[in-house]
């Protein structure tokens, strides 16, 4: 089972001809709504990857739960560890430009009260894999990897959106996964040197004993793990826009690796489902499944 302590949040999105400056008003055609939340959508991205997945967090008493959780639901997510709140479901605005790269705002909501005793009802075995990220609060997520380990799981933190992340955290962790400038926000926090994400994530493997992938956009990933470098282009594709792809890669990879597929095979499937992502619009809708994940991912493999 993939366990995934969720941020869950209805974004609203808008297409605009360019992303504005500070202080600045950009007039676009048209926007649309679509449930999201790093880990809501790294939680149905596994599910769609073929694995089985439980979600733990919170939402509001409110209309936008229903719509927040609808393509989970759909998507054969066991929701059971989802709680209701008394703040408002959570909500992100998002501009994407003609060329797909977007700008965000998240309000956290109801995920400010998401708790690790959501998942409580859950037996944790060494088959399973914790999924966590930064958008729910940190203490709750250290008492949820916590419990993990002393059921023998394995955790994963998409440390995102960028941010230190506590020692006591990084000491339960047993991958990393980071883009560009959550890696050098991360070194900095360590008050480590190093500024490219190559280097940061082979001393946080070296040094933290925690294997660590950088993403790298559209350049691929870099991977480290027990002192091995992969390094993985991503395809060429028609991208639409870049919303969840991070997100559609976390979710892919933790799949395949709950599939047992290894370090490698689990970063190849990563790449192919978020190239997936970029090429269709919005956070959930755009996720890829299993069978065009792994025709993208044997073709790059030739």
């Amino acid at each position: 089972m993939i366990v995934v302590f969720a941020s869950i949040i209805l974004d609203h999105v808008a297409a605009v001809p360019r992303l504005p400056g500070p202080g600045e008003t950009v007039i676009g055609p048209s926007y649309q709504i679509f449930p999201g939340g790093k880990g809501a959508n790294q939680a149905l991205a596994a599910a769609r990857a073929g694995a089985p997945v439980l979600v733990g967090g919170a939402v509001g008493a409110d209309a936008a739960a229903d719509a927040a959780l609808s393509l989970l639901a759909e998507g054969g997510v066991d929701l059971s560890g989802v709680r209701k709140a008394d703040l408002p479901t959570g909500a992100a605005f998002i501009g994407v430009d003609a060329k797909g790269q977007n700008q965000i705002i998240v309000t956290a909501g109801a995920n400010l009260k998401a708790s690790a005793a959501s998942l409580s009802h859950h037996v944790w075995t060494k088959d399973d894999l914790l999924l966590l990220q930064c958008e729910t609060p940190e203490s709750e997520c250290i008492a949820v990897a916590k419990a993990a380990k002393a059921g023998g799981a394995r955790v994963i933190l998409n440390a995102a959106p960028a941010g230190p992340v506590s020692p006591d955290l990084l000491d339960l962790l047993d991958v990393l996964i980071v883009n560009e400038h959550e890696a050098v926000v991360l070194s900095v926090s360590l008050d480590w040197d190093e500024r490219d994400p190559d280097l940061i994530a082979a001393r946080a493997d070296r040094e933290l004993g925690i294997a660590c992938i950088a993403t790298l956009g559209g350049e691929g990933c870099i991977g480290w793990a027990n002192g091995v470098r992969r390094s993985l282009p991503a395809p060429e594709v028609r991208v639409v826009d870049t919303v969840a792809a991070g997100d559609a890669f976390v979710g892919a990879f933790a799949a395949s690796l709950h599939r047992g597929l290894g370090f490698s095979g689990a970063l190849q499937r990563g790449i192919a489902a978020g190239s997936l992502a970029c090429t269709r619009a919005g956070a959930q809708p755009s996720l890829p499944h299993s069978a065009e994940i792994e025709a993208l991912a044997a073709r790059m493999a030739m």
